[in-house]
């Protein structure tokens, strides 16, 4: 368990941020040749007013008016992609292993509200899943790879707060969120987990061509 261990935090924790950054690189690289190759004409619109005009009203609550009409996946929404991404970030124990690492610290979430944290991203996850079960729009647009996401950015939440808590198994359950952290990390650039590259760009095309081109809002 102890070798097992040390090939996680070393040689696979490097492939995962490499494959995580190089793979990020390509898939930019590739949309923005792409968009070159194909539809050129978007450069001559792009707008920065109203790039940042569209972003600014889709990363604030209810802001965007299809945030207005679903209140209930919106506070869902927010709160498990603040919390997804804090969390992890913020963590005390992930704080102390880049500390160790590299000499690098910062401030840390206390404990318990790392745990509340962890659980509201658990039960968005959980929420996301009963909503594709249910909901038959949602349904009609899911796929086999859709519930695999969802358990690729629960597991490394559930296990963490099942190693941290020393529950079971403690250094089964440390080296399954370690593993489970760096395949989702490797996992952004090829997945739907992408949005989280892709999603300015789309929000500063849709932005800059309700704004520029079609004098209207996109919100």
């Amino acid at each position: 368990m102890h070798e097992f261990y040390g090939l996680l935090t070393g040689p696979l924790a490097w492939a995962a941020f490499f494959i995580f950054i190089a793979g990020s690189l390509y898939r930019l690289a590739a949309m923005l040749i792409l968009v070159h190759k194909k539809e050129k004409f978007i450069f001559t619109y792009m707008s920065w007013k109203y790039s940042f005009r569209s972003i600014l009203h889709w990363i604030v609550p209810f802001a965007a008016t299809n945030w207005k009409k679903h209140p209930v996946l919106t506070i869902v929404t927010f709160a498990f992609h603040i919390c997804l991404f804090l969390t992890p970030l913020f963590l005390m124990a992930h704080i102390i292993l880049w500390d160790e690492a590299w000499h690098i610290s910062w401030w840390s979430l206390p404990d318990r509200l790392a745990d509340m944290m962890t659980l509201v991203v658990v039960g968005a996850c959980v929420f996301y899943l009963i909503r594709r079960i249910l909901l038959p729009e949602v349904q009609y647009v899911t796929s086999a790879s859709d519930y695999g996401i969802l358990l690729i950015v629960a597991a490394p939440f559930v296990t963490g707060f099942i190693a941290y808590h020393q529950w079971f198994n403690y250094p089964l359950f440390l080296n399954l969120h370690i593993l489970s952290g760096e395949i989702m990390l490797a996992a952004i650039p090829f997945t739907r987990l992408s949005h989280m590259i892709f999603s300015p760009f789309t929000r500063a095309y849709m932005g800059s061509e309700f704004g520029a081109v079609r004098q209207a809002k996109d919100w």
